[in-house]
């Protein structure tokens, strides 16, 4: 809000009513919603908190509304999404322009990271979630698996030499780039199948990332080998920037699932992501 004269425009009303308006509820709340001064306005730390809290009680309004309107109401109100960034970049954000053209009254925030949100505490209304679901108190609706690829540049290969087997791997002195959510965790490791599911082998590396980005522009670059979804390599594989290598040790596919915090009364905004983001992702999951 940059002044009550914007405010009260976008309301209809008079520029006196808007700033009695929020001084009345200042007094009533106990404490400051803005900062002002002679040339702007700026909302508090309470100010920002009482506005977030206003729109989800007024999406909430609008959820009830729905309940009862079934679908020949148009969606509306906001939707707070979590998304892998690849996933995110690769499928989710190109498909978007659709989504929003059929519901033109939503508000869709998009938070894109590799790391896994709390779903509560960030009040999320659903993410997406590549790997094992471990938190039981969350609900998962399954989509599918990843196929994942071991790649590496061709400059890389050209110094270490092209691995054809684990034995290759240690004996030509190969370097993986570390890829974690959390930076100073243990490094995963090198993961292939064996007889008895998989098991992981530990590859000397000096890179650690923890974002998928960066840890495909590392192996671009040829710092080391990855082990990424094809859904994010797949064009530098097709260009020739990066190489396939033993194709027979892909570590295991990785799941993919839409989570919530609850089952019950999910919003028709939800629902409605939900599905959409089940077409889009589908004809790309194993």
């Amino acid at each position: 809000m940059e002044s009550f004269t914007r405010a009260a425009d976008s309301l209809g009303i008079q520029k006196g009513r808007a700033s009695t308006a929020v001084r009345k509820l200042e007094d009533d709340l106990g404490v400051r919603l803005l900062h002002r001064t002679t040339r702007s306005m700026q909302l508090t730390e309470d100010g920002r908190a009482f506005r977030a809290r206003a729109r989800d009680l007024l999406a909430e309004v609008d959820d009830l509304h729905a309940m009862f309107a079934g679908d020949r109401v148009a969606l509306r109100g906001r939707l707070r999404v979590d998304l892998p960034t690849e996933v995110a970049r690769t499928t989710i954000v190109p498909a978007l322009p659709d989504f929003l053209a059929a519901h033109p009254a939503l508000e869709l925030e998009v938070s894109s990271t590799d790391r896994q949100v709390d779903l509560v505490q960030e009040g999320f209304d659903c993410v997406l979630r590549l790997g094992p679901i471990k938190d039981e108190t969350l609900v998962a609706r399954p989509l599918g698996k990843l196929r994942m690829v071991n790649a590496a540049s061709p400059a890389y290969l050209a110094r270490h030499g092209v691995p054809r087997s684990l034995d290759d791997l240690q004996r030509q002195d190969h370097r993986t780039i570390h890829f974690s959510t959390m930076l100073g965790a243990r490094p995963i490791g090198w993961e292939y199948p064996d007889a008895d599911g998989y098991a992981t082998l530990q590859l000397p590396g000096a890179l650690h990332v923890n974002s998928a980005q960066t840890y495909e522009a590392a192996a671009l670059a040829g710092l080391g080998l990855i082990q990424a979804p094809l859904m994010g390599i797949g064009r530098y594989l097709e260009s020739g920037a990066l190489v396939e290598v033993v194709p027979e040790l892909r570590r295991r596919a990785l799941d993919v699932s839409l989570v919530v915090a609850h089952r019950r009364n999910l919003s028709r905004r939800v629902r409605a992501f939900m599905k959409w983001t089940e077409d889009v992702l589908t004809p790309s999951l194993e």
